[in-house]
Parts: structure tokens; sequence; C-alpha cells
């Protein structure tokens, strides 16, 4: 068997080793006139048929092949027996195994295997086992018969046979314990098998349940029938293709069906005891950060060198902050910081790019992200891999289908649309019950109507990279395009007055630096380029690698791709930062504000949007962008930023003459500043909470809680023009923001709420909806309603005036600062804001 099977032959003689086969245990070829290196090695003589040892037999006599062949036909032996001693143990290993994240394959499939299976398999163990030992006896026999020592001690010294007799020892017992063991893993099966028998018999009876309050577990059932096998997550949570395992998993891993009374309720894992909560401490120590962020990615060395060269801004802002808050008290966040753009998975485009001019805002803004939360004090883990994800989440193995093995260890998630994405594939139903902790770093915004993917679908809202169904404010922007998304931002470096008084005594009148550090952006601007030229000396920082681009005319002083240290000095030198139309709402025109120059860009005429423009175009928002840098033209203005025709060469020409006349101080708006970003930070992390504010799926043919009407807590202001929370009504000592901050306005028909709410100075507040989408609320501003509808509409609240239908929001995640229609007028929620920090009201601090 086994030794016929490797090439030994039968035992009777040995015969089958004649006629000039191979032998495996001599190491050298036997057919005839071929060289036999190994032989010659080893001393063996030769004939003039062949070579002494595995040759005709009527050359060599058998106990001298045997002489010649038996220490490495031991070393064979030894190795079958290693191997099956081996196998015997990885196949039934699995068997006793705790169900543990990252045990080998051999392991899970194991743990499928049934006990019949598992018994055959012992079987065939057993009597491989059985034939090796009768092939060794035989070995051992023979050896006893043979004196290797007479005649031949000059030829085989007799040191190279004393382990002989040892090593036969040790075989003989390894092979006795695995018999040994043989044995008691069988007595372990079929124990187990009889105990198997009870527990079938009930696993056997089970039926699915007819509760009310679990009205999808038949076809949950019905599916894990049919689908059980196609993700191996399922037999990592023990389902096994019986009845008793789809409900035993639907009712302890996912909440489709209600418990079994039979089950053990100690059986299942119970949630570990919430840790106690730690009061977070401000940090001074970024080196820490730096560790956390790691290494491996151009783009990660890019944000540390930020981090490390605004450190002593950062530092001194958490301390202003500190004294601010005045020891309040704040709860350390445990947060997880997926940067998802940065996987391999995404294909991590940034990284390459980030020595060749590629766009680095994401990176900015992620870099600050990270030292505004390490400066908070809290508890952070950075991860740019999927496989760091998996292993922070706790996902199970296989596609993703199941939930996560344990409950969440993070209080928040902060990630991108990539991260997003790779979230809801690996987290199971796990996703849809912790999205409330994620925040999403969206640099455009992404508005309600994109959001909501019922609502997108039917009205045409859908891309790729909307109809998530969050909390519109748990999006997060680089500017503050629209209320409905939460206010991120990132920070510019400040200048101390040594520095600004610098920059007022050596500025260059005539210097212009042109926004764009790739070659693309100044193809075509040749006239205005010229018109510039006429007036200013013009630098360019220009990626290029060995010729100069062909698109930056000659006249232009072309630095190439300079270290942001060097950037920052030929800002502080210009007179005039330049935009041709892109990039859009970048950070470098703040940074160059903030170091004294005019920022000049072109007004759009029309805005451009999804509607017109490629760039746009999928993206989760309808907004319309009227200029390059829409923040710096409405929040800004003259005379830091001018924005004109650029298509009318007179306005152009116009605006640079005036531009060289006019003198400017650096500017930085306060919500840029290291301390404004700490300040907006802070004020998310302790006061929004999408967890406990989401309310459960309704059940069927209930109102919606956008629907309920309670009397109004609303009042008319004294001039009669809005409406103001009444004195009389009572305030939720905790709502966020406080409510006496609310104002009530109706819009014009061409008007979105958030301008509406500008034109007053004032800025529109999603989170106040709920108090407007009430019918009392119009009768209180005299608008007449023949009728009143509740329907999915991110415009309403709304009145149709010209014939006096009024609607409200039946889905409160569609209530929407943003949109507008000639027909409506909208009921908008605005609120005061804090100076230079937009995102906060004058008491949100």
């Amino acid at each position: 068997m086994l030794l016929a099977q490797a090439g030994w032959g039968e035992p009777r003689g040995w015969s089958s080793w004649e006629g000039g086969r191979d032998c495996p245990g001599c190491l050298f070829q036997t057919s005839q006139n071929k060289v036999a290196p190994a032989a010659v090695q080893r001393g063996y003589p030769r004939t003039g048929d062949g070579w002494w040892g595995c040759g005709r037999s009527e050359l060599v006599p058998r106990h001298t092949l045997l002489q010649l062949c038996f220490p490495s036909c031991r070393i064979f032996v030894l190795g079958i027996g290693f191997f099956t001693l081996c196998f015997l143990m990885t196949s039934l290993g699995g068997q006793f195994s705790a169900k543990r994240l990252g045990d080998s394959p051999f392991t899970i499939r194991t743990e499928v295997m049934g006990a019949l299976e598992s018994r055959g398999v012992l079987r065939r163990m057993s009597d491989m086992l059985e034939m090796l030992m009768k092939r060794m006896d035989i070995l051992a026999r023979l050896e006893n018969s043979t004196d290797f020592h007479k005649g031949d001690e000059a030829r085989f010294p007799l040191d190279r046979f004393q382990p002989a007799a040892g090593l036969m020892e040790r075989i003989q017992a390894i092979a006795q314990n695995v018999s040994d063991i043989a044995i008691k893993v069988d007595q372990i099966l079929r124990n187990s098998l009889l105990n198997g028998k009870v527990v079938e018999g009930r696993r056997d009876q089970c039926e699915v349940p007819r509760d009310p309050k679990y009205p999808d577990c038949a076809g949950k059932v019905e599916w894990m029938r049919a689908r059980w096998t196609s993700d191996p997550c399922y037999a990592f949570f023990g389902v096994d293709g019986t009845e008793c395992s789809f409900l035993i998993y639907l009712s302890e891993v996912e909440w489709f069906c209600p418990p079994l009374p039979w089950r053990n309720r100690t059986a299942a894992l119970p949630s570990p005891p919430s840790l106690p909560r730690v009061q977070a401490a401000f940090q001074s120590d970024l080196a820490r950060l730096l560790e956390l962020i790691g290494t491996g990615k151009e783009s990660l060395s890019f944000m540390k060198k930020r981090i490390r060269h605004l450190a002593q801004q950062w530092l001194r802002a958490a301390r202003r902050l500190e004294q601010k808050l005045k020891g309040r008290q704040r709860d350390q966040k445990h947060i997880l910081i997926h940067i998802g753009f940065l996987t391999e998975e995404s294909g991590d485009v940034f990284s390459p790019r980030v020595l060749k001019g590629g766009p680095l805002g994401e990176m900015v803004q992620w870099a600050d992200i990270l030292a505004a939360l390490f400066l908070l004090g809290h508890s952070l883990r950075v991860t740019v891999s999927l496989k760091e994800l998996q292993s922070h989440l706790g996902v199970p193995p296989g596609r993703g289908n199941c939930p996560l093995t344990n409950p969440l260890p993070f209080d928040l998630i902060y990630t991108d649309y990539h991260g997003l994405q790779q979230m809801k594939q690996h987290m199971g139903l796990s996703f849809k019950k912790y999205r409330c902790r994620v925040r999403v770093i969206d640099t455009f915004g992404t508005e309600p109507a994109y959001n909501h993917e019922e609502y997108a679908t039917l009205r045409g809202y859908r891309t790729n990279w909307g109809y998530w169904n969050l909390q519109p404010t748990q999006f997060m922007t680089m500017f503050p395009h629209t209320p409905d998304n939460s206010f991120m931002g990132f920070v510019s470096e400040e200048l101390n007055k040594t520095e600004r008084q610098f920059i007022k005594s050596n500025k260059v009148s005539s210097m212009a630096v042109v926004y764009g550090k790739e070659a693309s952006i100044w193809k075509g601007k040749e006239k205005f380029l010229a018109i510039l030229n006429k007036y200013m000396e013009i630098h360019g920082t220009v990626y290029y690698e060995t010729q100069r681009p062909p698109e930056v005319p000659a006249f232009v002083k072309n630095h190439g791709l300079l270290p942001q240290h060097e950037f920052q000095q030929l800002l502080r030198k210009a007179k005039l930062f330049i935009g041709f139309g892109f990039p859009y709402e970048g950070p470098a025109p703040l940074e160059a504000i903030a170091n004294g120059c005019v920022f000049l860009q072109a007004r759009f005429n029309p805005p451009h949007s999804s509607l017109n423009h490629e760039f746009f175009r999928g993206k989760p928002t309808s907004r319309e962008v009227s200029s390059q840098h829409p923040y710096a033209e409405d929040f800004i203005g003259k005379p830091h930023v001018w924005t004109v025709d650029y298509n009318n060469s007179e306005e152009f020409e116009a605006a640079i003459k005036t531009i060289v006349r006019t003198q400017v101080d650096p500017y930085l708006p306060y919500e840029y500043t290291c301390e404004g970003m700490l300040e907006r930070i802070h004020a998310y992390i302790q006061h929004q909470d999408f967890c406990t504010t989401s309310s459960p799926p309704l059940p069927p043919k209930a109102k919606s809680p956008a629907m309920q009407s309670p009397l109004s807590p609303l009042a008319l202001s004294p001039n009669a023009t809005h409406l103001v929370w009444s004195p009389s009504a009572s305030r939720d000592p905790h709502a966020w923001p406080p409510v006496d901050s609310l104002q009530v306005w109706v819009s014009e028909t061409r008007h979105a709420c958030t301008e509406t709410c500008r034109q007053r100075g004032l800025v529109c507040e999603p989170t106040f909806f709920r108090f407007l989408n009430k019918k009392e609320v119009f009768l209180q501003l005299s608008i007449t309603c023949d009728s009143t509808e509740y329907e999915m509409n991110h415009l309403y609240p709304a009145v149709a005036e010209n014939v006096h239908e009024c609607y409200l929001q039946k889905e409160p995640l569609l209530f929407s600062c943003a949109g507008y229609n000639t027909k409506y007028r909208r009921l908008c929620p605005c609120r005061d804001y804090r100076k230079g920090q937009v995102a906060l009201c004058r008491d949100c601090l």
C-alpha cells in the first residue's frame, strides 16, 4: 500500500527493485550507462552493466541492497509518520477549537464538518497508521537479521549506523502516541454523537415562530435556507443548515426573529460592560499623534509635515480654548479615523500625485481634523487600509453579510465616501445599527434630496455618491456651502504682529502669483495673462519634470512645485493671487488672503452646477457655484476678494489697475484659525448626537413624527415680520442649538432658505424645521391655506400662494435649507451666529 505507492514495491523479497528501476532510497539513477554523482560521492562501486545498489538483482545481493538503502528508508518512514501525524492533528483540530477571528481555514472548514465525516477521517487515519506500523515491524526484523558490520566496516563506518536503533525506537513511540490519541478522539466523538442525538431531536423540532413583533422572521428563515452557504460568516456564527441554527442566528446575532425559549440565555456572549467615562484633557505632545498617523505613503508624510509646521499655533489655540471653557467637563470619546480615499482598495490616486502638483485640499483638511481631535483630548485610532479597518471594527470572516462580532468599540467614526462604502460592505446589519456614529468628510456637500434613497430614486436625484439615508448634518464640508451639512473646515497659517508688519513693508505691488500647479489650468489663458503682464510680473508654481510646460508663457517666471513654506514666502511678497476658474473652493485663496494678497477670481455666468458642468456632474448637490471660490466672494468680499467677468476684457483690466493701487492688510476669518476649528469641533462632539434622537422605524399606517401637530411654541415678533420662540413656551435645556436663537421667515419664490436667512444677517438652521412643520405656523404668519397636505418634498414646508395650497414635510430626512421653486414660498428656520463662526450660534458654545 503506502510503501508500494511510494515506489518501494511489495515486501516479498523486495523483488520489485529489479529490472533497472529508480531507487528512492539510494538517491541515484539506475538506468544503464548513466552517470550517478550521488553514488560516486558515497563510494559505491560500479559494474560494467550499471551502478551497484539499484541495478539488476543478479548483480546485487538483497542483504547488500538493504545495507545500501536502509538509512534512507528509515528517513522516508519517519517523514511518512510525521506527515500523517500533522495531517491527523490538522484535520481533527478544528473540531475542538473555539471559533475565533483569525483561525486557520482548516478550522473554519472543519467546524462545519459533521461528526460522521470526522469519524470517517479518523478511520482512514487509523488504517494508515496501522499499515505504517506493519512496515516498520518488517524493517525492524530485517535489521535484526542482517549483520551490517561484518566485512564492510572499511566501506561503511560503524558511526554511520549507530543512530539507527534509537531512531526506530522514536518512530515507534511516536506511532504509539498517535494511536493512543486516535483512540481518545474516537471516544470523544462517540460521546459527542450520543449527546448530539438529544440536541438534534430538539433542533429538528424547531418551527418558525409567528410573532407579529417580528414580521420578517419567516422571510429571513426562507432566505437562510437558500443562501446560508453563500457567505462563510454564517458558519462562523454556528449556522449548519438546520432550522434551529437559522433561528438562533436570526434571534441572537441578528434581530429578525424572537429568542428561542429553550436556549440557554447565558450561552450567548453578553455585551461587555460600558467603560467608565474618562474626562478629556487637552493634549500638548503632538509626537504621539504623528506616531498614530503612521508611514508608508507620501500623503501621510505631507499631513505629518503640515502638523509639525503648525504645531505651535495649534498648541497656543488649545490653551486659549481651554481657558475659555473654564474647566467644563468633557467626556473623552473613542474615535476611529478611517481615510478611505487613501486605501489601496479605493485606488489611492492622491498619494502618487503629492509631489507632482496634485490636489492637496483633502489632505490639508484631514491633517487639521487629526490635529484638532487629538488636541481636544480624545482617544484616536487612524487607519488607511481596509485590513486595519476590519480589525478595528471586529468584522467576522466572510463576505460582509454578517454583523460585527462585538459591539462597536468607537463612539465616533470620521471617514469619507470611500470609507463609508467600505464600512457598508463589511459591517452587514451592524452598519445600519451604528451609522449614527459616522461623520463623513465631504468636500462639496450632500443635500437632503440626494441623501434620501427613496426620494432620490423617484425624483431623479440619485448619484453614485448619495442615497445613504444619514442625517444631513452627519456630512461635514470644507466650506459652509449649505447649513444642511455641518461645516468642518480647515485652518490657515496665522501671522503674529511682527510678521504682519514685515509683510506690509515688503509687499511688491507689481507681483502676481497664478493659482494653478497643473499645466492644464493655464491652457487657453493667454489673453488674460497678456493683460496682466502689462501691469505685473507674473509668477507660477507649475509642476514639471524635465521641460518647461508649453502652456506657461515665456514671460511667466515659473518656480516649479514649491514646498509649503516656500510657497508661503512667495505669497508674502506678492500683491495679487489670481485664479483662472479651477480648482474650485481650495484652501490656497484663504492662505493668500491671510498673507496680505488680493484674490482675483472669475464670475461664472451662468453659475456652474451639476446641470451644466462636467466637474459637478454626479456630485450629490444642486448647488449653483457663481465663482471659483463662493466662500471668498460671499463671506470675505472686497477689498480682499474681487470677482469679475473674465469674458469682459475691460472689466478684467480695470480690476487689475484698482488692485495695484489698493492697500490691504492680511486677513483670516476666525473660523479658519486653529482656535476657531477647535471651538467648532468641540461643539459638534459635545452636542451632536444622532443616535439618541433618531426614532425607530414607524409601524405601517402610522404618522411620521414630522406630521404630528401639537400647539406651536412660536409667537409673532413685535414688528410682525416673522416668528420667534415664545417667551411662555418651555425650553429643553439640552436642545442644541438653543431654541432662543430661532427666527422663522418666509422666502420669496425664487429664493432658497439659505439665501433668505443670509439676507437678514442670519443662517438657516435645519434642526429647527420640526418646529415649523405645523399647520398652525401658516396661520400665525397670516398665510391662507385652503388645503394642507403632507408630502415628501425637500422644499416643504411651503405654500403655493396663487392657489392657497400649503404643504408640510412628511419625511424629516428631507428637511432642507437648499433649493427653491418659482411655485413656492418656503418657511425658513433662521438663527443668529457668532462673529466669524457661522457654524455656531451666539450661545452654542
